[in-house]
C-alpha cells in the first residue's frame, strides 16, 4: 500500500511542479507522504492530548534543527510530547523534553531517508508548519557570562568534506583576514569552526584549515569558540551548549551551508549564508526564503560564492 501511495504522490508533485527536475520530485513526494502519515495520530494529537509522542532521530544534523526539533518542540507545547531520542551532546537543543535520551554517538545521514515520522523531512518548495514550532533558544540562553564591550559577530565556518568531495562550502584565511580586517574595530569578533572531537561526526570528514593558529597569531583580538570551551568546559555540559549561549546573545553571524547555517538561523538578526550551488539542493527549492527564515525570523543573505559574501557584507 505504501509503495502505491508514493507513485500516486510522485504523480502530483509532477503535476504541480512541472517544472521540477524530474529527480527532485522524489523530495516532494516524500514531504506529501510525511504530512499525509501524520492523518494516523489526529485522535491524539488533536482529541485525547496526552503524552505519548516518542521521537527518534540519528540523522543529519541539519535536518534534525530544520524539521525533527520543531516538531518535538510543537508536541510539547501540545502536551504530547512523551520522550525524545538523538545523538550524544544533543541535550541542551531539547531543554524543553523532560526525558531525552542521547542514544547515538555517530550520525548517520542515510537514516534520513524513508523517515516518514515527521511532517516534513527532506527538501520541498512548500513546508507544512501544522505540527512545527519555533524553538526559543535564543530567550533559554541568553545571558550574562559571554558579554562584550561591542556587539557580536560570529563566523561559524566549516571545513570538510562535502557530498564526497572536496571542502566546497568554507571561509579560507585570505577570506577570514578580509571579514576580520573589515568589522574588528566595531564588533567582537567569535570564530567558530568545532574540531571533530568536539561533535557528533556523520559521513563528512573533519579537515584541517590550519586558521585556528594563524588567527591567534595574526588576529589575537578574535575569541575562538575553542578557546571559550577550554576556558568554560566546566559550566557547560558540552560544546552545542557553550554554542547556544555564545550564539543566544549574538545577532549577527556569518555561516557555511548545512547545519552550520541551520543553527545560526535560530537566533534572529541577520544571517548570512555561503552555499555554493551544486551541491545541495536549497537553491533549487528556494530555501533560503522559506524554511531557514521560518526558524527565528532571522533575515537570511544567501552568498553563493565568496565575492557575494561581501557584496552583502558591504550592503548590510
Amino acid at each position: 500500500m505504501q509503495r502505491l501511495v508514493l507513485k500516486f504522490l510522485y504523480v502530483v508533485a509532477a503535476l504541480k511542479y512541472p517544472a521540477i527536475r524530474r529527480d527532485l520530485r522524489y523530495f516532494v513526494r516524500d514531504n506529501y507522504f510525511c504530512r499525509l502519515n501524520q492523518l494516523r495520530f489526529a485522535g491524539r494529537d488533536y482529541v485525547s492530548r496526552s503524552p505519548y509522542k516518542v521521537i527518534d532521530y540519528q540523522g543529519e544534523f541539519d535536518q534534525e534543527l530544520r524539521y525533527v526539533l520543531p516538531f518535538a518542540y510543537w508536541h510539547h507545547l501540545n502536551g504530547t510530547l512523551r520522550q525524545t531520542i538523538s545523538c550524544s551532546n544533543t541535550k541542551p537543543f531539547y531543554f524543553f523534553s523532560e526525558n531525552h535520551l542521547e542514544r547515538y554517538d555517530k550520525r548517520i545521514w542515510e537514516a534520513g531517508y524513508d523517515y516518514y515520522e515527521v511532517p516534513n523531512m527532506t527538501h520541498s518548495p512548500t513546508f507544512d508548519f501544522t505540527k512545527w514550532a519555533r524553538v526559543p533558544l535564543r530567550d533559554q540562553y541568553k545571558n550574562d557570562v559571554f558579554a562584550f564591550d561591542k556587539p557580536l559577530l560570529v563566523i561559524a565556518n566549516k571545513y570538510n568534506i562535502e557530498w564526497d568531495k572536496p571542502p566546497v562550502n568554507f571561509l579560507d584565511i585570505p577570506a577570514l583576514d578580509r571579514i576580520v580586517t573589515m568589522f574588528k574595530a566595531t564588533h567582537q569578533i567569535v570564530y567558530n569552526r568545532p574540531l571533530a572531537t568536539q561533535i557528533v561526526g556523520d559521513n563528512s570528514e573533519t579537515m584541517d584549515l590550519k586558521e585556528h593558529q594563524w588567527l591567534r597569531e595574526h588576529h589575537p583580538e578574535v575569541v575562538q569558540m575553542n578557546d571559550l570551551y577550554e576556558q568554560h568546559r566546566d559550566n557547560v555540559q558540552s560544546f552545542n551548549h557553550l554554542q547556544l549561549m555564545v550564539y543566544a546573545n549574538c545577532n549577527r553571524f556569518i555561516s557555511m551551508h548545512g547545519g552550520t547555517a541551520a543553527l545560526a538561523s535560530y537566533f534572529g538578526g541577520i544571517n548570512l549564508i555561503l552555499s555554493h550551488p551544486g551541491g545541495g539542493l536549497e537553491h533549487h527549492f528556494n530555501e533560503y526564503a522559506t524554511i531557514f527564515p521560518a526558524l527565528s525570523g532571522a533575515t537570511i543573505l544567501h552568498a553563493r560564492n565568496r565575492d557575494e559574501v561581501f557584496q552583502h557584507l558591504k550592503t548590510f
